[in-house]
C-alpha cells in the first residue's frame, strides 16, 4: 500500500485573534487609501530577470503618470543597480515636487549608512527599516528570543534616526515593518512596534509609518482584518502613526485582506501594478483601485489608461497579463454566451449617459478604461443571436428585426462550428451580407413605376432573369403586394411577404434606407435585405434578393 505525499495532517490551522467585539465588518469604505507602489523594489526582486535601468525608468514614468505620491524605488544598500537608480532620480531631478520616494533597508548599521548615502540630496524620502518577528523566524532562522528581536528593532530604529541627522536638508519619514506580521503573535508584533515608536517619538504633525505585512498570507482575510483592528486598538501613539498594509497573495486573498484591513483602521496600502511579486505576487493596486472606482469612489490614481499600464508592466517584467485578469484582462468585458450577449445588448440600448451605470454583466463601462463595445461581444459556438446581431448593428448603425436576428444567429452558429473557433466582426458582416443580400443571382430589377388609384396600387416593372428582360405588371393593396403579384404572374412563383421592416441608415436628402423582408415561397421562408436611397427601391430590392436566395436553394 502506498502513501500519498498529499497529506493535510502535516499542517496546523491558523489560530484566530480573540476579538469578539470587532468593529470592522460594520465599516464602509468611502475614500481611497494612501497608495505606495513597490513595483521597483518588491516587484523587481521577484523577477527572473530584474529590470534594467531603462525598464526602471519606464516603470517610474508610468507610476508618476498614474498619480502615485509614494513610490518605493529600491533597496540601494543591497543592490548597486538600485543604488545607481536612486542616484539618477535625485541627480537628474526626476522626482516631482509632490512625489516621495521610499527605500528599504534591513536593521543593520552598515546598510542603513549606505542607504542614506544613496539618498543624499533628496528633498523628501521614506526610510523603511524592517526585521523579522514571527516565531519561525525567531526560533529557526535567527535563534533569538523575543527580547532579542525587540533589541534588533529598537537598534535599527535608533540608527535610522541618528543617521538622518547627518542630512538635515532632507525631510525624512521613518517607516518600520515587523516582517511576517501576519504570522506573528499580534501581542508581540504590537510590542515590537511600540518599541520602535518609543524611539522615534512621532507626532500628529510628523507621523511615522508602521507597515504591517502579510509577508506570507497565512489565514483568511477576515483573520488578517482582526489582527489589524487589534493592532490599531493597542499600538501606542495611534494618532501619530500611519498604519500601512502590505499583503501577499499566497491564498489568493491579498486584495480582500487589504480592503478588510482598511475597514479595520489602516490608512495606507502598498502593492504593485497587476500584482507582480514574490511567489503568487503582491497585492494588485490596479485591481483594488478599480474595485473602489466601481463603487463610485475616486481611486485617486489614473487607472483609465489600461492598455498603457498593461503594455508597460509587460515590457518591464516580461510577464504576460492573463486575459482573465480582473478589470484589465483582454477578455474580462467579453461575452461569448448568447444569453449574456442578448442582455448586454438590450441594456446598452436603454442606458443613458446621464444615469447611473446599470448594464447586465458589465460592472463598469468598458469605455472608462479605453475599451470599446466591439470588444465586449465576441462570437463563437457558444453565442446566441445577441452577439452577432450586436456586431452587425454597430457596424451598420441599425437595429435588426428579431426574426433577422434569429436567422443570422443560426448561420453564424453553423459557421463557428465549422471554423471551430471565434469569428471576427468582419467575418460576421460577410456572413450577414452573403446570406441576406447576395451579390449574384438570377434576377435583377431594372426599373419600375408605381401608381396609386382608387384605393389600389399597380406596378409596371422590368426584370432581368439572366437571359432576357421580363415585363412585369401587378396590382395589390399596397406597392409591395402589387410587386409580388407582378412577380407571380411573370415567373409563376407564389411569393408571400411574411415579415417586413425598414429603417433609415442616415439623414438628409441623400439618406440611405435598409429594408428587410421574409418571404414564403412554396412553404419555405427566405430572409433578405437591401439598401437604397429610396425606401421603396430598397423594399423591392430585398424581395428580389429573397427570390434569388430561394432559387439558389432550389425553390423554383
Amino acid at each position: 500500500m502506498t502513501t500519498s505525499a498529499f497529506n493535510h495532517k502535516k499542517y496546523r490551522a491558523f489560530q484566530p485573534v480573540q476579538l469578539n467585539d470587532r468593529q470592522w465588518p460594520s465599516q464602509v469604505l468611502t475614500e481611497a487609501p494612501q497608495w505606495c507602489s513597490v513595483d521597483l523594489r518588491d516587484g523587481n526582486q521577484a523577477l527572473i530577470d530584474p529590470m534594467t535601468v531603462e525598464q526602471k525608468k519606464q516603470m517610474w514614468a508610468l507610476l508618476v503618470r498614474m498619480g502615485f505620491k509614494e513610490i518605493e524605488v529600491g533597496f540601494p544598500s543591497a543592490s548597486q543597480p538600485d543604488y545607481d537608480f536612486v542616484r539618477w532620480l535625485i541627480e537628474a531631478n526626476q522626482i516631482p515636487a509632490d512625489v516621495t520616494i521610499q527605500v528599504l533597508v534591513q536593521a543593520r548599521d552598515e546598510l542603513i549608512e549606505r542607504t542614506y548615502q544613496a539618498l543624499e540630496g533628496v528633498r523628501r524620502a521614506v526610510v523603511h527599516v524592517y526585521n523579522s518577528t514571527s516565531p519561525v523566524q525567531r526560533n529557526r532562522v535567527f535563534n533569538l528570543d523575543k527580547d532579542g528581536i525587540v533589541a534588533i528593532a529598537r537598534h535599527g530604529a535608533t540608527k535610522v534616526m541618528v543617521e538622518s541627522q547627518k542630512y538635515p536638508q532632507t525631510e525624512w519619514v521613518f517607516q518600520y515593518s515587523p516582517e511576517s506580521f501576519s504570522s506573528t503573535e499580534v501581542e508581540f508584533a504590537t510590542e515590537v512596534c511600540n518599541a520602535v515608536i518609543d524611539v522615534w517619538q512621532p507626532t500628529p504633525e510628523n507621523k511615522a509609518i508602521i507597515n504591517l505585512p502579510a509577508t506570507v498570507e497565512s489565514a483568511m482575510p477576515n483573520v488578517f482584518a482582526d489582527q489589524v483592528e487589534w493592532f490599531c486598538r493597542h499600538v501606542s501613539h495611534r494618532d501619530s502613526i500611519t498604519v500601512s498594509i502590505h499583503t501577499h497573495n499566497d491564498r489568493g486573498c491579498a486584495i480582500a485582506a487589504a480592503e478588510m484591513a482598511l475597514l479595520a483602521g489602516a490608512d495606507r496600502i502598498e502593492g504593485t501594478l497587476l500584482g507582480n511579486g514574490e511567489r503568487t505576487g503582491n497585492m494588485d493596486i490596479v485591481t483594488m483601485a478599480m474595485n473602489l472606482y466601481s463603487q463610485g469612489i475616486d481611486p485617486e490614481l489614473d487607472v483609465s489608461i489600461a492598455d498603457d499600464i498593461i503594455a508597460t508592466v509587460e515590457a518591464c517584467t516580461n510577464i504576460k497579463t492573463h486575459p482573465r485578469h480582473p478589470w484589465m484582462g483582454e477578455l474580462v468585458y467579453t461575452a461569448f454566451s448568447g444569453s449574456h450577449q442578448d442582455a448586454i445588448r438590450k441594456c446598452l440600448a436603454v442606458q443613458d449617459d446621464d444615469e447611473p451605470w446599470d448594464v447586465a454583466y458589465l460592472p463598469i463601462d468598458p469605455r472608462d478604461i479605453g475599451r470599446t463595445y466591439q470588444s465586449v461581444i465576441r462570437v463563437n459556438s457558444q453565442s446566441g443571436k445577441g452577439g452577432a446581431s450586436y456586431i452587425v448593428e454597430q457596424a451598420l448603425g441599425i437595429t435588426l428585426p428579431r426574426w433577422v436576428q434569429i436567422e443570422l444567429a443560426q448561420k453564424v452558429q453553423a459557421a463557428t462550428e465549422a471554423e471551430g473557433g471565434e469569428l471576427s466582426g468582419v467575418q460576421i458582416l460577410d456572413i450577414f451580407r452573403e446570406s441576406f443580400s447576395p451579390r449574384e443571382g438570377q434576377f435583377e430589377l431594372a426599373s419600375y413605376q408605381t401608381e396609386h388609384k382608387d384605393g389600389s396600387h399597380s406596378i409596371h416593372a422590368a426584370l432581368h432573369d439572366g437571359s432576357q428582360l421580363l415585363t412585369l405588371h401587378g396590382r395589390g393593396q399596397g406597392s409591395i403586394s402589387a410587386f409580388t403579384d407582378a412577380l407571380h404572374k411573370a415567373i409563376g412563383l407564389d411569393i408571400q411577404v411574411v415579415q417586413f421592416d425598414e429603417m433609415a441608415l442616415s439623414e438628409g436628402s441623400d439618406a440611405m434606407a435598409m429594408a428587410f423582408v421574409q418571404v414564403s415561397i412554396r412553404g419555405q421562408r427566405f430572409t433578405a435585405t437591401a439598401k437604397d436611397t429610396d425606401t421603396l427601391s430598397a423594399s423591392f430590392g430585398a424581395i428580389v434578393h429573397a427570390l434569388n436566395i430561394a432559387v439558389m436553394g432550389g425553390a423554383r
